[in-house]
This record gives C-alpha cells, structure tokens and sequence, in this order.
C-alpha cells in the first residue's frame, strides 16, 4: 500500500456518498407539508393592500382598452407602472379602501380568534357525531315504518 487507500476504504466513502441525497427520499418537501397545519377554511383572509385594490380597477380597465391581450404578466407589468407613476395625492383613495378593509379584516379576526378560544374543535366533533346519530336515526325510521305496514 503506497499511501493509498483500501478497499474498505473506499467501499465506505462510497457508502456515505450514497447516503447524502435526501431530495427525492423520504425526508423531502412531502414530509414539510405534512407537518404543516391544515389551513382553516373558516380564517378570513387577509385585506388586499393599496396596489391590489388598485390593481383591481386597473385590471378591468386594461382589458377594455386591450381585449385581445390574454398575458397576466403584461397587465401585472403595466399596472405596476401605472403605480409607481402615481402621486400621493392619487394613491389617496386606494390606500384609504385598503385601511377600511384592514379595519374589517381586525374585527372578523377578533371574532375568529374569539371562536377559536372558545373552543371549536368540540363543536367540530358534536357536529360529526350529530350527523352520525342523525343517520342512524334516518335508518330507524325507515326500517320501523316498514314494519308498521307489515303489521297492518
């Protein structure tokens, strides 16, 4: 052995080159997602901010003065270029439609998390089992008035 390495040597460093992709195995994005909390579909959403409320007159007024353009990107470049030409003083109305849904946005979240405190997953629950007794009772029904007209 001139300083170089053994068989077991080289078998082993192959072994951990093996071992280091963890992008297609097991530990990847899959197992982020699921680890992630499941959105709540009852949540309200955030209020668009100044440029979206914005954008969506712009958006509209794009499409009438340009009705054959079908690309997102080309209103999304326009209007931002109609935004950043925009003076304060003609910003004023949009910033001041976003700080009104803001303010509604608060008052729906402190109901949200109101809800939340209070403890919805137990209603979640009494809503499932209520169904499942609804069922069955649903079933009861049926089979005891069939029963009736047997016996008359």
């Amino acid at each position: 052995m001139k300083g170089g390495r053994s068989k077991s040597d080289t078998k082993s460093a192959k072994l951990s080159v093996t071992k280091k992709p963890t992008k297609g195995g097991g530990g990847g994005a899959a197992a982020r997602k699921s680890g992630k909390a499941a959105k709540d579909p009852n949540k309200p959403k955030r209020p668009a901010s100044a440029f979206f409320v914005f954008m969506e007159e712009f958006r509209e007024q794009y499409k009438r003065e340009h009705p054959k353009n079908k690309s997102v990107a080309a209103v999304g470049k326009a209007g931002g270029d109609k935004w950043k030409s925009l003076s304060e003083a003609e910003k004023a109305p949009f910033v001041a439609k976003a700080d009104k849904r803001k303010v509604e946005y608060e008052k729906k979240m402190k109901a949200y998390n109101k809800e939340q405190a209070e403890g919805p997953k137990e209603e979640e629950e009494s809503e499932k089992s209520m169904s499942e007794v609804n069922d069955d009772d649903e079933d009861d029904e049926e089979g005891s008035g069939e029963e009736d007209d047997d016996d008359e």
